[in-house]
């Protein structure tokens, strides 16, 4: 009896021992909101680890900001959401609990992987990157890349009604700039810039800009930096759709739309989008137009495998644009007119597959195959009868064709406890390009590269990374490119940064082998040019403090910029024009910045910036300044009310004169200038339907610029003319709705 007793006792233990979790567990229901507005947030993600078994659980809060759990005793919560430090906390309790997230204070604390081993916040990366968000795209109501930098401190926007716009980033322009989407070099370049309006916004997520020499990583072009276009992957619902339509006043009229959705490891997307422009002109009495109507269509795509440590992505996108440039009526009976039409199509497909492997090392293969095609027509139209008809000249009618293969590998270790950390890669980018443009209607020119780069930390503040590539370039003896980058934490709210490179670029198809020659152009490429090679040198230190609700951040930072053999398209009289190597050239300055966030509500911003270049005719002629000089200034403000959940946004820019020197017709050397002006917008948005609709609007360019006065060098390096230079189509109204449904 007494052994029957026994063993009901030991099993009735073991029983118990075995369900002891359930019995003892609570269910309660765990809250997340934002630490000073109280604001509940959705859709953050809980983790809750038992120490004693180490197993774990997940969950995500609902649209009301809470989720029911079960607790097993002593539990381990770790919280996290996009914008807002992680919390890590130990519970132990049968009541709801709420827990507070401190939102990040400033930009920097966004994840980026341009130039990266890893992903990394902004702050915590050995370059200094700047960031623009999502919500700054949306505010500005930019439709692209072109709209979105124009307020930007120290990058200069200029405007050509024919080529499009293009930037200037530290006084370098043009193709010492790498353009990049999800780290792919855009082609395409029109007089070696990339036309910013031609890069729309719809499917992006946010934009990342590395100032300084990014030549060890990405090769040639990207001797001023590298701005990385990071497009949107919807990785949290499993079913998401969104709309958008914007209009602006002076007839411009765009749509998107967009369908994703994830199925266990599998996720997708497709996206498309029209814009349409009716086109401007300050005296709008003729068929032409000073900014030439256009219509764009885009349309993208991806899939990723996702596993745990394991990513497969394909994407592809297409652009077509076709831009009407009609002429004006033809005396002396106005009956007849020539229309010249342009058809840009760029094609991109893209293969990424990355891996995360033991200790913390990671393993990224990406290809792509790009292609650009511009087509001209020009038609000879009778307005009388609206017959149209090709004109038989053969110089009225054009095609180029580009293409380009890059096929990139990257090893990185990268343990943020780790005092030792690298990266190795390989860079293989080949590009065609043909047409009766094209010396021989077909040209290549191909860069094959190694590259490597060593992160080491003596100290946890202090770190300093070396690196260098080699390289073979088809047509050019390349030298070896090195770089050192380091950064110190000389305070817990205070980083130094400092760089020095050394880069190198080939002369591109179009400088060498470019051959255009009609009625109106005489440009001929130049197939003795030198390759360039540069030396960079770039300082900042920043510090930022808070105080309660109220954050405050300066920034300051210094760049020099030295270019050997600079390639520069130059006049020989008024229509012939070829490309030639000028000895050096160089720009240095700085900018300061402050900012200041009472958080949730108010963001204030301010900048001021000055760049000096290099004046060209100084070994000619002696007796002129080294360098001219241009100061920026920007300023941007933004308040949000919690409560009615509306925001007002304000930003401001003044671009500086930009003074410079030219040869007149009679030979003498002279100072000319573009003047300066001012630019800002207003915008103010308000969401609707438990933040479903998006409804904003505003004013661009509040105060009414259209051309302003330039004297002297719009001709080229060698010559110089007066006139007026474009830099908008005046004041605007934009309204602009959103609608985006999620299902989880």
């Amino acid at each position: 009896m007494a052994s029957c007793i026994k063993h009901i006792f030991i099993y009735v233990s073991a029983i118990v021992l075995l369900y002891s979790g359930e019995l003892f567990a609570q269910d309660i229901d765990i809250s997340v909101v934002n630490k000073y507005s109280g604001e509940k947030l959705a859709f953050a993600n809980i983790c809750l680890e038992n120490p004693l078994t180490d197993s774990k659980k997940y969950y995500m809060t609902g649209e009301n900001g809470s989720v029911a759990v079960r607790l097993e005793g002593k539990t381990i919560v770790a919280i996290s959401y996009v914008g807002y430090e992680n919390l890590i906390d130990t519970i132990s309790t049968s009541r709801d609990m709420t827990f507070k997230l401190t939102p990040s204070t400033y930009q920097e604390n966004e994840f980026v992987v341009t130039a990266q081993y890893s992903p990394v916040k902004a702050d915590q990366s050995i370059y200094k990157v700047k960031v623009i968000d999502i919500n700054q795209i949306s505010e500005k109501g930019a439709s692209n890349l072109n709209e979105l930098l124009g307020t930007e401190l120290n990058i200069r926007i200029s405007q050509d009604n024919s080529l499009g716009s293009k930037m200037s980033i530290q006084g370098l322009s043009g193709e010492h700039i790498k353009l990049l989407i999800d780290g792919v070099p855009i082609i395409g370049r029109m007089d070696g810039n990339i036309d910013l309006s031609q890069i729309n916004l719809h499917h992006v997520d946010h934009v990342e800009i590395v100032e300084g020499p990014m030549s060890v990583i990405y090769g040639s072009n990207a001797l001023a930096g590298a701005l990385n276009i990071i497009t949107k992957e919807s990785k949290m619902a499993r079913f998401s759709t969104a709309l958008d339509a914007y209009y602006e006043s002076v007839g411009m009229y765009n749509f998107s739309g967009m369908l994703a959705g994830k199925k266990k490891n599998h996720i997708y997307s497709v996206s498309a989008a029209r814009n349409f422009f009716s086109g401007f002109s300050l005296e709008d009495s003729t068929r032409s137009k000073q900014w030439n109507p256009k219509r764009q269509y885009s349309a993208d795509a991806y899939y990723i495998f996702d596993l745990t440590n394991i990513k497969f992505k394909y994407a592809s996108s297409l652009f077509h644009e076709l831009l009407q440039d009609k002429g004006d009526l033809m005396v002396p009976y106005f009956e007849h007119a020539f229309d010249q039409y342009f058809a840009t199509i760029r094609f991109t497909n893209k293969l990424d597959f990355s891996a995360k492997l033991r200790n913390e090392r990671f393993f990224n293969l990406l290809l792509s195959y790009s292609t650009f095609e511009r087509r001209k027509f020009t038609f000879f139209n009778d307005l009388t009868s609206l017959e149209q008809n090709l004109t038989s000249n053969e110089s009225d009618h054009d095609t180029s064709l580009f293409d380009a293969i890059l096929f990139r590998g990257t090893f990185s270790k990268s343990h943020k406890d780790s005092r030792f950390n690298y990266q190795l890669g390989y860079d293989i980018h080949m590009e065609n390009g043909s047409g009766k443009r094209i010396l021989n209607q077909k040209q290549q020119i191909g860069d094959y590269a190694a590259f490597l780069s060593i992160k080491y930390a003596p100290f946890p503040v202090f770190s300093i990374q070396p690196g260098v590539r080699l390289s073979h370039n088809t047509r050019y003896k390349a030298p070896i490119v090195h770089s050192l980058n380091v950064k110190w934490q000389a305070a817990e709210n205070t980083v130094i940064r400092a760089s020095y490179a050394r880069g190198f670029r080939a002369p591109s198809l179009k400088e060498l082998y470019l051959y255009f020659v009609d009625v109106n152009h005489h440009i001929i490429g130049n197939d003795n040019l030198q390759a360039e090679y540069s030396y960079n040198f770039n300082l900042s230190a920043a510090h930022k403090f808070s105080k309660s609700k109220h954050n405050f951040g300066i920034e300051t930072s210094l760049f020099k910029n030295i270019i050997e053999n600079i390639i520069t398209l130059a006049s020989g009289d008024a229509t012939r024009y070829s490309y030639i190597n000028v000895d050096h050239y160089k720009t240095h300055g700085g900018q300061l910045n402050f900012s200041y966030q009472l958080h949730p509500r108010f963001t204030a911003k301010t900048g001021v910036s000055l760049t000096g270049r290099y004046n060209s005719f100084r070994d000619e002629y002696p007796a002129l300044s080294d360098y001219t000089y241009s100061k920026d200034l920007n300023a941007s403000m933004r308040y949000k009310n919690v409560k009615y959940k509306f925001y007002i946004s304000l930003y401001y820019k003044y671009n500086g004169i930009l003074p410079q020197f030219y040869i007149n017709s009679e030979g003498d050397v002279k100072e000319g200038f573009i003047t300066d002006y001012h630019h800002m917008d207003l915008s103010f948005g308000r969401n609707f339907l438990k933040d479903k609709l998006e409804v904003s609007a505003g004013v661009k360019n509040l105060f009414n610029n259209t051309n302003i006065v330039g004297i002297g060098g719009s001709g080229g390096v060698h010559s110089g003319d007066d006139g007026n230079t474009p830099v908008a189509w005046g004041r605007s109204l934009f309204f602009k709705l959103g609608y985006v449904f999620n299902r989880y």
